[in-house]
């Protein structure tokens, strides 16, 4: 009875973490991200693969949202990314999106 508890309540987290993670990728869609960056390649910006790599075990989420809002350069090249308003992505949804990002 014990596994079957266990068992049931992992299922409830992976489903739980799985609808987060389709809110984010959403996101990312929605707002145009995916028009300058790739899951898995480097397009105009780096790959998000390469953004979680580089800063794997390493708490910068708030980081990441801010450098969202206020654009910027140099920390993967020089082509530099525009800034992003909430009129382009909502607050929670670029939280939904930096956690993808960071799991890619």
């Amino acid at each position: 009875m014990k596994k079957l508890n266990l068992l049931l309540l992992a299922s409830f987290m992976a489903l739980g973490s799985g609808a987060a993670f389709a809110d984010g990728e959403a996101a990312l869609n929605k707002s145009g991200c995916m028009a300058c960056h790739a899951k898995d390649k480097k397009l105009v910006g780096p790959s998000f693969k390469d953004i979680a790599a580089k800063y794997k075990g390493q708490d910068v989420s708030a980081k990441l949202f801010d450098k969202v809002r206020k654009g910027g350069s140099g920390t993967f090249g020089p082509i530099p990314m525009s800034p992003n308003g909430p009129d382009k992505i909502a607050d929670p949804d670029l939280k939904d999106a930096v956690a993808v990002i960071l799991k890619s």
